[in-house]
């Protein structure tokens, strides 16, 4: 194309103008104030889709769909009638976001009801629980005495589950486990709307309420046995795959042209370049070869109790040193002043074993009351090694100086919020400053490689999960032996996969966002157009967006209304 070449006209411009301005000793950046009818778009956009999602989103809706299909159908209207050859640049990248976001909403509105097509069976009841509550908010007016024979009915076909049931598949008694909660819960604010407020409904429905409650607690109980969540260890990792078919819509919304199948080569063979890099840092640590060895060297090199926030303040602050020193990001004086710590609780632990970041840092370390071997998995799992390589990733220039930065550029792109991006961002950096130099031992290189061996990891496993080629146990297995986890930390990392607080690509974006981010470095600033810190600070200023579309932003890439990703970033 021919604008591939140029460089936007706000790069341009902090690169002819000597960066950032500043303030005193400290470097600031301008908040980019949204401009034209886009942003306004998007905004109303995400307003009217939360509260419609709050009004309508309750399992086995009836209503829903029909209610936010017309929804979508509005918005594509509208959006068709903007004149796209008529926007700018930054306009422009804005109508494609938004273009490819509802496309997404509203194939994931078709593709949700075939996804949960093995649980529908287990929750026969399902549709009568939505339909009292959908009734109350359309302020229908209640019954007392039809709505305790609904609740009398309730009861029943919640009993004639139970003796139905049989032996289900896993995954499927685990999503319908989820529902029951959801559907107990709603039935509950259902008659608490009416229960002493309408006389005639109380006298006839708490009794059948009680009841129908205690049968759906049951049930849900039932149900978590039968998926068999409640074991411990690898058998009780239990979650839903969402197929091919449903990697390769998620892969569309976020831009990447590539296959799950592709991406976990790609993963392979960066998992074959931190293997020699392993065995290079494991003879400076005379181990030989056997990386294996060097890593439990440097498990053993813990601090001692009490003294994990100590050594988390020095990391912080050695990274924004380095930085600084090599002027590699402009780090504003409040973003400096705000970031701390807190230290994790133990029954989040078992979720995230590790460090989490953003403003404040939580920091991952065993408690007195653990049990003794959980307490030296802790410590070793949580190491200096491993912690300088981290506490970067989570505080500054990762999450904390991203999250900061999005709430005063362009925050009107959250809408578009990609984990690509987010965690994309933390990882490049981890990949940037081992070729910097920051790991300056080979124990410190042993911990840097052990974290990118672990993103390498997290592509193969949570995709061949949701592919259906890796089971929970193998997963664990693959974490343990090929990554070098503790059995704890790499059980809990399992469980945050597939558990279904997270994206299915949430796991592979850390290291295939911080590749897109890699290979967009060297097309702007390994090739001399962009210094290192321009190019980090425009970055950041475009929001944490599909990292195509900041690259067609930056590099003021020629756009057409139907364009289609085609970047290759990997290859």
């Amino acid at each position: 194309m021919k604008r591939m070449a140029a460089i936007s006209a706000a790069v341009l411009c902090a690169l002819s103008c000597g960066g950032p301005r500043t303030q005193g000793s400290v470097a600031l950046l301008a908040p980019q104030r949204p401009t034209g009818e886009m942003p306004a778009m998007i905004e109303l956009y995400q307003a009217d889709r939360n509260a419609l999602e709050r009004a309508t989103h309750l399992p086995f809706a009836t209503r829903r769909r029909d209610r936010m299909a017309k929804f979508y159908d509005g918005w594509e209207k509208t959006l068709a009638a903007v004149d796209f050859g008529a926007l700018p640049q930054e306009g422009r990248v804005d109508y494609l976001l938004f273009k490819n976001q509802l496309r997404h909403d509203r194939d994931a509105l078709d593709r949700r009801p075939k996804m949960d097509d093995a649980a529908k069976p287990l929750v026969p009841f399902g549709e009568l629980i939505a339909g009292l509550e959908e009734a109350r908010r359309a302020f229908e007016p209640v019954d007392g005495e039809k709505a305790a024979g609904r609740l009398v009915e309730l009861a029943r076909m919640v009993k004639d589950a139970k003796k139905d049931l049989g032996a289900p598949d896993r995954p499927a008694a685990h999503r319908a486990a989820e529902w029951v909660d959801r559907l107990r819960s709603t039935l509950k604010s259902w008659h608490a709307f009416y229960s002493g407020y309408d006389p005639v409904f109380t006298w006839w429905a708490d009794k059948p309420w009680k009841e129908a409650d205690r049968e759906l607690e049951g049930y849900a109980s039932l149900l978590r046995d039968k998926s068999g969540e409640r074991k411990d260890g690898a058998e009780g990792l239990v979650g839903t795959p969402i197929g091919s078919d449903g990697l390769q819509a998620e892969l569309a919304r976020e831009m990447i042209p590539y296959s799950a199948e592709e991406l976990i080569a790609v993963a392979r063979r960066e998992f074959a370049w931190c293997e020699e890099r392993m065995k290079e840092a494991s003879r400076e640590l005379g181990c030989g070869d056997d990386w294996a060895k060097a890593l439990e060297l440097v498990k053993s090199k813990h601090v001692a109790p009490g003294k994990q926030p100590e050594l988390i303040r020095d990391l912080a602050r050695e990274a924004i040193e380095f930085l600084d020193q090599r002027d590699l990001v402009t780090i504003p004086e409040v973003c400096r002043d705000v970031w701390r710590m807190e230290m994790m609780p133990p029954e989040r632990q078992r979720v995230t074993p590790y460090f989490t970041g953003g403003e404040v840092i939580s920091v991952s370390y065993p408690t007195a009351d653990m049990p003794h071997d959980q307490k030296l998995m802790s410590m070793r799992g949580n190491n200096v090694s491993f912690a300088h390589a981290t506490v970067h990733h989570e505080i500054i220039p990762g999450h904390h100086l991203q999250l900061y930065m999005s709430e005063r550029h362009r925050p009107y792109r959250r809408l578009f919020r990609t984990p690509f991006l987010v965690e994309g961002w933390a990882l490049y950096w981890e990949m940037l400053l081992w070729d910097l130099g920051f790991g300056r031992t080979a124990e410190e290189r042993v911990g840097m490689l052990f974290w990118r061996v672990h993103r390498c990891a997290r592509i193969i496993v949570s995709l061949g999960f949701h592919l259906g080629t890796m089971q929970p146990a193998e997963m664990v297995d693959f974490l343990v032996k090929k990554v070098g986890h503790e059995v704890d930390g790499a059980t809990a990392e399992v469980r945050r996969y597939i558990g279904g607080d997270y994206g299915p690509l949430y796991q592979a974006a850390y290291m295939l966002g911080g590749l897109q981010i890699r290979a967009l470095y060297k097309e702007l600033v390994t090739s001399g157009k962009m210094t290192a810190r321009a190019f980090h600070d425009a970055v950041l200023r475009e929001n944490a967006i599909p990292i195509e579309m900041i690259r067609a932003s930056l590099t003021g890439q020629e756009l057409t209304s139907d364009f289609a990703s085609r970047w290759r970033f990997a290859d």
